[in-house]
């Protein structure tokens, strides 16, 4: 049985039935309309972490609010066993506000 190699060049980070948006909130997010097809609202979108990146920082960029790093965290558990633990390259579900 041979098995052919897949070609994931146009593979982009996030999921949705829908067609997903670029978000204004900056690279490595994605922001997948809600299920009754607004595209105003989003149920939730996909962030890649980048190096320095922190929860706070990322809650700050999406949410305006830093405090709500334990949002992403909870949305992102069991992947995450720590807040204070996340490292470049891994993509993290961040929940509608």
């Amino acid at each position: 049985m041979r098995v052919a190699k897949a070609d994931f060049s146009g593979v982009t980070t996030g999921s949705s039935t829908v067609a997903a948006a670029p978000s204004p909130a900056g690279s490595g997010t994605t922001v997948a309309p809600s299920s009754a097809g607004s595209n105003e609202g989003w149920s939730s979108k996909t962030y890649t972490v980048e190096a320095g990146d922190s929860l706070s920082a990322i809650a700050k960029k999406v949410y305006g609010d830093a405090g709500k790093y334990n949002k992403i965290f909870e949305a992102n558990q069991p992947m995450l066993k720590d807040p204070d633990k996340i490292y470049p390259g891994q993509v993290l579900r961040i929940p509608a506000a």
